[in-house]
């Protein structure tokens, strides 16, 4: 406690005034915590002063709150870049991140349990920089980080605020932000090392090495390739559920349990399927296996059976036998280099499309899906049940080709902002009708049902800024998105995803 007061008298946190009348006061307490490292052991001691941010008004003493955090997607195609050209990955982390902000508004606390001014008793603390539980603590300090990264030459990222680019004269360094934890990587060591030491002289900044540990995800290097997985992350969901014990299955979800609204008795705790439920959508992160499953189980957050509970179990049964499987990101990634200038390659972006027509029984919606790769790596998917009911299988194909697509124009942007140029994407779908609605407008007369919004597909393809070809529904990797399979089927697109367990990546883990 004493060490983090005096971080924030050091820091310039506050000044201690006179109470002002009909004045707005935050109160504040202290909050203790134990940090733990991947394996679970306990690395540090921390005791933080945190605002009651709960007692702030809106306009009064705060306006705007928004932050914007890394993306899933963004996180794994740079480390596909960075792993394909053998970029070394360093990890920082910045302490006391919040203290750093500065804030636009006037904002009042109280003086710290325990540490009191005895000569001031009735002062209370006019706060020059932001505090933790202050609600815009978050957006000043990101707004203070991006400022220090804009000096230091680097520009933001508009497909992805919480991306900074260094792109100057064949430089090329990325530095990715998640709150207060940053990834940089870049072709040119010495320039990484000179950064981080700015850094390192205007922030409280640990420099923590070779990335291994980043937001609940442990980062395994072998060789060239890296495996995501997020072992440590599903015990602590197993235990918190009491299934740490369960024994284990093959499928997270069964080909003959259909899920419906009022289908057993309600639960008499909704929360602690909420809650469990919420933490599996975290473990797609790296277990794209479970995305189909955990989307299913999301859409009866509101009124929960046991039924669904039954369900939610048979996801966590599937990954107590699976705990140690993670992303497999490639060195040799089949991407097709080729200098254009001293900075730029081209690449590969390959996309998988499908759906269930008509797969809920509820209300006739489809689910759409889809897996892209950046050459061999995936590093973007969805499972996804469509906004509209489908008229045909055609159209339900055809809508999630749209959605495919919109995922695709914007890796596309991110790449080319990276200095990557990529040719046209290829996109492989497993429905002839749907096929050849992207690129034929005869089938305008059979379409008026069809929002016109969708074909911006078929302009795409006009322009040739993409291909959709057909493959057949054996060879579908996207299948795996869209509904519950045998077991048999499952795992072989689970491979085809590159999900591996660590004994089996003989020669490579």
């Amino acid at each position: 406690m004493s060490e983090e007061l005096d971080a924030l008298y050091k820091n310039g946190t506050w000044t201690l005034v006179p109470l002002v009348p009909n004045t707005n006061v935050v109160d504040c307490k202290w909050v203790y915590r134990l940090k733990t490292d991947e394996n679970g052991k306990i690395s540090r001691y921390k005791a933080r002063l945190v605002a009651k941010g709960f007692h702030q008004q809106h306009g009064v003493d705060y306006h705007e709150t928004f932050s914007p955090v890394i993306k899933p997607t963004t996180i794994r195609t740079i480390l596909s870049l960075a792993v394909t050209n053998r970029w070394s990955l360093r990890q920082l982390d910045i302490q006391t991140a919040f203290l750093h902000g500065d804030l636009a508004e006037t904002v009042y606390m109280r003086q710290p349990p325990g540490f009191v001014d005895p000569n001031k008793p009735d002062h209370v603390c006019l706060l020059n920089k932001s505090l933790y539980g202050l609600k815009q603590a978050p957006r000043a300090w990101f707004n203070k980080l991006s400022t220090t990264l804009i000096q230091l030459g680097f520009h933001g990222s508009k497909t992805d605020p919480s991306l900074f680019i260094l792109n100057s004269s064949g430089l090329l360094i990325y530095l990715l932000v998640y709150v207060d934890d940053i990834i940089i990587t870049g072709n040119d060591p010495n320039t990484i090392t000179n950064i981080i030491g700015r850094l390192n002289s205007l922030f409280a900044l640990k420099d923590l090495g070779q990335l291994h540990y980043f937001l609940g995800v442990e980062v395994i290097h072998k060789n060239s390739d890296l495996v995501l997985s997020q072992r440590k992350y599903i015990a602590d969901i197993l235990y918190r559920a009491g299934l740490a014990d369960c024994k284990p299955i093959s499928t997270p979800m069964s080909t003959s349990h259909v899920l419906l609204p009022d289908d057993s008795p309600l639960l008499d705790d909704p929360s602690r399927y909420r809650q469990t439920v919420g933490a599996l959508q975290y473990a797609t992160l790296s277990r794209p296996d479970i995305a189909f499953a955990v989307n299913r189980v999301c859409q009866f957050m509101h009124a929960p059976t046991e039924n669904h509970w039954s369900a939610v179990k048979r996801i966590l049964r599937y990954l107590k036998g699976t705990t140690n499987m993670g992303l497999w990101i490639h060195h040799n990634t089949g991407y097709r280099l080729q200098a254009f200038s001293d900075s730029h390659w081209l690449t590969d972006l390959r996309a998988f499309s499908d759906s269930d027509w008509a797969g809920c029984p509820v209300d006739r919606r489809s689910t759409g899906g889809f897996a892209i790769y950046l050459g061999s790596n995936l590093i973007s998917w969805s499972a996804k049940k469509q906004k509209t009911v489908s008229r045909s299988s055609t159209e339900s194909e055809y809508k999630a080709i749209a959605d495919t697509v919109a995922e695709l124009l914007w890796l596309q942007s991110l790449l080319h902002e990276l200095g990557l140029d990529n040719g046209a994407p290829t996109l492989w779908c497993d429905n002839l009708g749907a096929t050849y609605l992207t690129a034929n407008p005869v089938f305008h007369a059979r379409t008026k049902h069809v929002e016109v919004d969708y074909h911006f597909v078929r302009e795409q393809v006009s322009q040739g800024k993409l291909n959709v070809k057909f493959i057949s529904t054996g060879d579908q990797i996207a299948d795996i998105f869209t509904k519950p399979l045998p077991s048999e089927k499952f795992n072989f697109l689970r491979s085809k995803l590159q999900i591996v367990d660590r004994p089996e990546l003989a020669g490579v883990y």
